[in-house]
């Protein structure tokens, strides 16, 4: 039986998504931002004698499944269908492969990625070489936004200054950086911070300064800070060789994650 989850429902919800935080990021960090009762989001339960076994989450037009057993396909299909506003399907690799080909939509664009996450950090420098690494706050956040537009990979982001001073001042995330000669020259950050997790993105050196291990530096202090904090960090990467850095700090793959875009 599949249903709409309600607030009554919250703690059988988490006890299944809990179980796997870093993959169920978005889908905890989403109800702990909005709950059960928005019109712009929905929790739809698959239930087997009386026990949950698979969630649904619709967060405007996008949808995220999760379940770690067999689930009804067809029918999670139905209600993504029934929604003629949906563009985006996300989630784990192999939930979503079951889902593809019942959804009636035609396919604009899919892109599979590598998901990976750290629960335990690898120390590469010690603690004294990271003394140069800032955090991030109001007053630089322009600058920040600077380097990432001279980036290649960064530059048709749709980071703002205006989107990054919200996530600031919301606490979904955080940014730590390097300076060369007074110039921001490296960050990574994070975004979608929940009690439980967080995403690491921006991962960014500007390329007159590569190869210095500004990059690296920052990924450290950012993730040792959340991981005292009892959060699990994970990240998407499409290239493996843009793996092996997260690799040695401790980033483990925990599969793929594919992510669907509709045509309108």
């Amino acid at each position: 039986m599949i249903r709409l989850l309600t607030a009554a429902d919250h703690d059988i919800c988490m006890e299944l998504v809990q179980q796997q935080p870093a993959e169920n990021l978005f889908i905890i960090g989403d109800i702990e931002a909005f709950g059960y009762d928005q019109p712009f989001q929905k929790i739809w339960g698959q239930f087997e004698e009386d026990k949950l076994i698979a969630v649904l989450l619709k967060y405007e037009s996008n949808y995220v499944p999760y379940t770690q057993e067999a689930f009804d396909v067809e029918g999670f299909a139905e209600i993504i269908n029934a929604d003629e506003k949906m563009t985006d399907l996300s989630g784990l690799k192999h939930i979503i492969d079951q889902l593809e080909p019942f959804i009636g939509k035609e396919l604009f664009k899919k892109q599979e990625l590598y998901y990976a996450k750290c629960t335990a950090l690898k120390k590469i420098y010690p603690e004294q070489d990271l003394q140069a690494v800032e955090k991030l706050t109001r007053d630089t956040i322009e600058e920040n936004v600077a380097l990432l537009k001279t980036i290649p990979e960064f530059a048709s982001s749709p980071t703002t200054v205006e989107s990054k001073l919200r996530v600031l001042e919301s606490n979904t995330g955080r940014t730590y950086f390097m300076r060369e000669a007074g110039v921001m020259v490296s960050s990574a950050s994070t975004t979608a911070e929940n009690s439980l997790s967080a995403m690491v993105v921006g991962v960014a050196t500007h390329a007159n300064y590569k190869k210095k291990g500004y990059a690296t530096k920052c990924m450290q202090k950012l993730c040792g800070e959340l991981l005292d904090e009892g959060r699990s960090l994970c990240l998407f990467y499409d290239n493996p060789a843009a793996g092996a850095i997260y690799k040695r700090l401790g980033f483990e793959d925990i599969g793929f994650w594919n992510m669907l875009r509709y045509q309108k």
